[in-house]
């Protein structure tokens, strides 16, 4: 093997992955396409199975400009709800400190608390209100 059969492989290796990626993107965002119904999916699929080159050209150009902003959507989506779910893990800016100072004062007057734990609590409450 010489070395500009190396590169011509290579070179027919990358379009192969190039056209697998655009496959998978395009069947993707298909799917995710909230505008097309269960028919214009089908039809897509049969056309992109049938003669898959042309069809994601097609695709490509046809709702190419929609496809990217699909895409950023999704990812905004899913970058606040993973906002959210840190958010309401660590506890940060959920509860006021009223209502920190009120879940205390239950569990002092349960007993689960002493009342130093309860002025601490309190303490921290208030020092992070300000």
């Amino acid at each position: 093997m010489t070395f500009w059969d190396f590169l011509v492989w290579s070179f027919w290796f990358y379009l192969v992955f190039v056209c697998i990626t655009i496959f998978i993107r395009v069947f993707i965002d298909l799917f995710r396409d909230p505008e097309l119904n269960g028919w214009a999916k089908a039809l897509w699929c049969v056309f992109l199975v049938v003669v898959p080159f042309l069809a994601a050209f097609i695709y490509l150009i046809a709702r190419g400009g929609r496809m990217a902003q699909r895409s950023a959507a999704g990812s905004m989506q899913a970058q606040a709800e993973s906002a959210d779910y840190i958010r309401s893990v660590a506890g940060t800016g959920t509860t006021s400190p009223a209502a920190e100072i009120e879940s205390g004062k239950q569990l002092l007057d349960a007993g689960t608390i002493t009342p130093a734990e309860f002025e601490a609590l309190k303490a921290k409450a208030l020092s992070g209100a300000a």
